[in-house]
């Protein structure tokens, strides 16, 4: 499939994050989804055990808390990392619904491109970052550059502060459920399942 959904670029600390993320997220959504039809899963990429790489954890800990909102997978508890992935993909992959995966997860970049968010159509690399060979992940992704690349990436990760971290996965997080809430929560009677919450096993 062409990617049609413009690729944005947002600071985390920019007031206006939360509202442009929102609405990539939902642009998405109704252009992979019109009828509101598919079961969304938020694919928090990452682990507790680094600083750094815990951004996509956090976001999916941050959604399974609100009570409401699409399903989750990998957070803090229950990390979704390099050596547990691929059951994670087969499992998806086997899925007769074809949910629609946001794969979120941290990366490196550029000194004067750290707290900056992307949100794009299509999938990301997991590891790209720390140069491990992982598939390629989601239907919608959302990427946040946490520190520097280019030299000693895992101990960079471990030294990543965890304020700006825990910032950024605020604003993830709020900004996918309220494209949710825009796109499928409105509409019950076109997916009364999709308004329970839940953490993903798998």
């Amino acid at each position: 499939m062409l990617s049609f959904l413009p690729r944005i670029r947002v600071a985390y600390d920019d007031p206006a994050a939360v509202a442009k993320m929102a609405g990539a997220l939902a642009a998405g959504f109704r252009r992979l989804d019109p009828e509101g039809s598919r079961e969304v899963i938020v694919l928090g990429i990452g682990t507790d055990r680094s600083t750094g790489d815990s951004l996509g954890p956090l976001v999916g800990s941050k959604l399974a808390e609100r009570g409401r909102g699409p399903r989750v997978l990998g957070t803090l508890d229950n990390p979704v990392h390099a050596t547990n992935l691929l059951d994670h993909l087969r499992t998806l992959g086997n899925s007769s619904s074809r949910p629609l995966v946001v794969a979120v997860d941290a990366s490196l970049g550029q000194r004067d491109s750290i707290g900056l968010i992307t949100v794009a159509e299509g999938p990301l690399r997991p590891g790209a970052g720390v140069h491990k060979e992982l598939p390629s992940v989601g239907d919608l992704h959302v990427t946040g550059v946490v520190n520097v690349a280019g030299y000693m990436e895992y101990m960079v990760l471990q030294n990543t502060r965890l304020s700006l971290v825990m910032r950024m996965a605020e604003r993830i997080a709020a900004a996918v459920l309220v494209a949710w809430e825009t796109h499928y929560a409105a509409r019950p009677e076109v997916a009364p399942a999709l308004l329970a919450p839940q953490e993903a096993s798998c």
